[in-house]
């Protein structure tokens, strides 16, 4: 495949080629995974001492209370891993009539949290290095302190505003009575205490040892429902991944309970539509792919819950080509329709893709919800948990009902590419509802139009939002901003610095002759790095 390298839009930075690599929002995270791979390490051992990195470094955006997904690529197989934690065994739809619905903040919000099974989990099936060898960047990082980089600060002022009053919180994130500046150095010993008992225990201590005695009793304190026997259920779950074609690649997406299928749909509502005979930037190409993604969006959010809990319209159902032809044949060529897409809200997670040498690579993806999640910080452990319960829904009628023992609707999503029975790419673009848009822009980008893997992120995107309503970076070109506005779509221009409006992406490319080209979030501290 030929790859166009030169840029048509503004950046700060290019493509990066290298044999081993480490794409993700954070450079000391970047570089924690780096050195896994001089101490003889894997992609997955990189890609996990990254992940546990950022749970210190980008605290915005996922801890150790946060859930997550994976796709590896092992060299001959694709696998995909739900670490996604179920909700506690005595929430009730009654529980929540009577607090008046879901909280998005605070106890009532947490679910069981995933993210630290997950990594044992893939460690233990893919991992080459010891588990403790994971955590040694994070645990000196966090004795020692690290200078916060400049768009997580602007993130941990915002979340300090609002969170500050959430049990445990000031203790843990305004040490000094406030959120830490740009370049401020910031330590979290209790945290690093916390890495070195998970290592040791190979996360054991995380769900049935002392930490989960911590985590219980805390809850308790604040008449919460969490309990160590929820804790003590959790189990990562390899639940492989659903496909779509589309020419010459296959898009690989988690099941549900995540929103992937609705990059799958949308791209399958455009096999049949014109868009083939478009250029990227031509206003029909950013029309059709609205509308096909307003159209993908309404049926994820009304029919994706937890798998055991979608009995009677399952993926295979909202996978059909079928369906996908019938629902093209709804879209407008000339004008905006509207849908009835809902509204998500904006999110919190981080995003990271490895590489190594011997073809191993992988998408993963961990994240708190919103940013800092819950707000609730676990008293001198380090530990902030995550705001999932905040995906359930209190219509009756749905799927995706509050109830016990549960797996809520989830945004996060690692997404892989596949030519045939070879890897192509491993990407992902964080940022709650524009997830599965932004895979759809990515893998259209990359594939149909051609463009390297730094061009197709630093291109202005698009998130559709409700209704007619879509968000356009303001940096896009103000013709196409026009022909949409033509077109009937109502769109609001909001700055191309908004990374959790419009994302945050990562893309590993596997080129021809074995090596990886790759590129990072402009919009973020993203940073891509190789060896």
């Amino acid at each position: 495949m030929k790859i166009l390298n030169h840029h048509n839009y503004p950046s700060r930075r290019s493509a990066v080629v290298a044999r081993n690599m480490v794409a993700s929002s954070q450079p000391l995270a970047v570089q924690a995974g780096l050195k896994m791979y001089h101490k003889g390490g894997n992609a997955v051992d990189a890609a996990l001492a990254t992940a546990i990195t950022l749970t210190l470094v980008e605290p915005t955006g996922c801890g150790l209370g946060s859930d997550a997904f994976a796709i590896v690529w092992d060299g001959t197989q694709l696998h995909g891993l739900n670490a996604s934690g179920r909700s506690p065994s005595n929430w009730s739809y009654e529980r929540f009539i009577k607090r008046g619905g879901i909280p998005f903040r605070g106890w009532d919000s947490v679910t069981v949290p995933g993210a630290v099974g997950g990594w044992a989990e893939v460690s233990r099936k893919f991992g080459k290095l010891p588990f403790e060898t994971l955590f040694e960047v994070a645990v000196k990082y966090a004795y020692e302190g690290f200078p916060v980089s400049p768009v997580i600060a602007d993130l941990w002022s915002r979340g300090g505003a609002e969170l500050k009053n959430q049990p445990g919180f000031a203790q843990n994130f305004l040490q000094k009575g406030k959120a830490p500046n740009a370049g401020e150095v910031y330590t979290n010993p209790a945290l690093a205490k916390t890495y070195e008992r998970i290592a040791e225990t190979k996360g054991r201590a995380f769900y049935e040892g002392n930490l989960a005695e911590r985590i219980e009793d805390f809850a308790l304190q604040h008449d919460a429902a969490l309990r160590i026997s929820d804790l003590a259920n959790f189990k990562p779950d390899w639940c492989g991944t659903l496909s779509n074609d589309f020419d010459h690649f296959d898009l690989h997406e988690i099941p549900p309970n995540g929103q992937g299928i609705a990059a799958l749909i949308a791209l399958g509502i455009l096999k049949h539509t014109p868009i083939r005979d478009l250029r990227a930037d031509d206003p029909m190409a950013f029309h059709l792919q609205i509308e096909a993604m307003k159209l993908a969006l309404r049926d994820t959010e009304h029919y994706v819950a937890d798998l055991d809990y979608m009995t009677s319209i399952t993926s295979s159902h909202l996978l059909s080509d079928d369906y996908h032809l019938e629902r093209a044949n709804l879209i407008d060529p000339k004008k905006a329709t509207d849908f009835e897409v809902g509204a998500p809200k904006v999110g919190g997670t981080v995003y990271l893709s490895t590489a190594d040498e011997n073809g191993m690579m992988v998408s993963f993806i961990q994240s708190n919800y919103a940013g800092f999640g819950s707000g609730v910080c676990v008293p001198e452990t380090g530990i902030h948990l995550q705001n999932r319960g905040a995906g359930f829904s209190m219509d009756p009628e749905s799927p995706n009902i509050v109830g016990p023992s549960k797996k809520p609707f989830h945004t996060i999503i690692p997404a892989f590419l596949m030519k045939g029975s070879d890897p192509l790419m491993s990407f992902g673009v964080m940022g709650g509802p524009m997830q599965a848009q932004g895979h759809l822009q990515m893998a259209l980008r990359t594939q149909l139009w051609k463009q390297d893997p730094q061009m197709a992120i630093d291109a202005p995107r698009w998130r559709v939002t409700s209704g007619r309503e879509v968000a356009c970076e303001s940096s896009m070109d103000p013709n196409i901003v026009k022909s949409l506005a033509d077109m009937e779509h109502k769109i609001t221009l909001e700055a191309p610095d908004n990374a959790f409006g419009f994302g945050g992406a990562q893309l590993i490319l596997r080129m021809e002759n074995g090596l990886y080209m790759g590129g990072s979030e402009s919009r973020k501290d993203g940073y891509v790095g190789g060896i």
